[in-house]
């Protein structure tokens, strides 16, 4: 007898989205497995932001459901269950960045080498900064840093490569390869001018017509 399909991390069965009564996104129907990648493809308001953020549990879908593990999550269990990396930096500008990084970690009941974390990302030496005097791209890494820390399986990453030089892109990219070898899941948007990191990626385009990942 074949061996059963694997349950999947995270699976969607007719998510849709609508602002103002307009549709935005939807209905989608996909599902991503422990291990593996899923880039979002669209054009500009095509919902790739907005998805992410349903799936992260702070935007309330319109229709559908999402489980996670097999099990049909609210959300609640969809914040719980993910780390989301968006636009926004998401620290607290006065707080340093091993404060920003502490503060996170509380917040989930977990622990770990915080100052280890912010070497690993290129942060050594701006352990006492103040967020709010980081460059851009240091405060990606400073996200990054918190993702590397999170429990989460599954990560939504939203522009990752965005405000990041050559190494940071790099950076990201040994991410994502470690989390999906641990058995994690990324979900990720990327614009147009920096590619998918070096892993298989499965896609999911959103759009006029646009419903299942391939």
């Amino acid at each position: 007898m074949p061996s059963p399909a694997p349950i999947p991390l995270l699976q969607a069965r007719g998510l849709a989205f609508a602002r103002n009564g307009e549709p935005v996104f939807g209905p989608l129907d996909f599902r991503l497995d422990a291990g593996e990648a899923l880039l979002v493809r669209g054009g500009n308001g095509a919902g790739k932001t907005t998805l992410l953020r349903v799936l992260a549990g702070l935007l309330e879908a319109e229709e559908g459901i999402v489980e996670m593990d097999g099990r049909r999550v609210d959300r609640d269990h969809l914040a719980r269950g993910s780390a989301y990396l968006g636009h926004l930096p998401g620290h607290k500008a006065d707080l340093s960045a091993l404060e920003n990084l502490a503060f996170a970690m509380a917040m989930h009941g977990v622990t770990g080498d915080l100052e280890a974390a912010l070497a690993a990302v290129g942060l050594a030496g701006y352990e006492d900064s103040q967020a709010r005097r980081l460059s851009a791209g240091q405060n990606k890494r400073l996200g990054l840093a918190r993702l590397r820390l999170s429990p989460a399986k599954l990560w939504l990453l939203d522009e990752p490569y965005a405000n990041l030089d050559l190494d940071g892109i790099a950076l990201v990219d040994a991410l994502v390869r470690d989390h999906l070898a641990g058995g994690g899941a990324v979900l990720l948007t990327t614009h147009g001018a920096y590619a998918a990191p070096p892993v298989p990626v499965r896609t999911l385009p959103l759009g006029r017509g646009a419903g299942a990942a391939a």
